[in-house]
């Protein structure tokens, strides 16, 4: 819901030091996958329970996330660059809730299955719904140059990231906020689902 409106904010200051580190060699894939081991030694870190501490490379992780796109803005998109980001992505966004799981089965062990499961329904009906909007053509940039077709929805990008840190200042919340967090995304899925209905329903080729 929020990304649209932290593109025009953060867009302009990512490209410019996009096109320094494009300057300097280092690709767009790699700096992709840097953001994902930040992202996967964060995970680590919240498992062994150092939660605070947990917010240094987390936040680290999603500054590359949108470097990579501005690095490839300044030399040349490809296709498995939006393929490999996408995918990290994917993996960053499940390995932290799988961490609070792992720092607390007994507590979070529910709150968390329940969480990944609207991730991955949420994640199910983001990719199917790029899937057809590629196949018709549609574009859109509200959220910025993408690979894909990036469909809004109550929860996106921006508040992900703003739920993960607010689980690391309180941890103890942790099966609460996953409770709430998780029911929004399902809704999110379903909202998707209902505007795919909408645009794709009696078009097949």
């Amino acid at each position: 819901m929020l990304d649209a409106g932290m593109r025009k904010l953060i867009d302009p200051p990512l490209n410019a030091l996009g096109r320094g580190i494009a300057q300097s060699g280092v690709t767009a894939n790699q700096v992709t996958l840097a953001g994902l081991v930040l992202g996967l030694i964060s995970a680590g870190m919240i498992a062994w329970g150092h939660f605070a501490w947990a917010l240094i490379p987390l936040l680290a992780s999603r500054l590359l996330d949108g470097l990579d796109g501005a690095v490839a803005r300044a030399t040349q998109k490809t296709d498995f660059g939006g393929f490999l980001d996408i995918v990290c992505d994917f993996i960053f966004y499940g390995a932290v809730p799988m961490a609070f799981v792992w720092a607390d089965p007994g507590a979070n062990g529910a709150a968390g299955a329940f969480l990944l499961a609207s991730f991955y329904a949420n994640g199910a009906s983001f990719l199917g719904f790029a899937i057809l909007a590629e196949k018709r053509q549609m574009d859109t940039r509200a959220r910025g140059v993408k690979s894909l077709y990036f469909t809004g929805g109550i929860l996106e990008g921006t508040e992900t990231i703003a739920f993960f840190v607010a689980l690391c200042l309180w941890p103890g919340w942790f099966a609460a906020m996953a409770w709430v967090f998780g029911a929004l995304c399902f809704v999110t899925a379903v909202s998707r689902m209902v505007l795919a209905a909408k645009l794709f329903t009696g078009h097949s080729d």
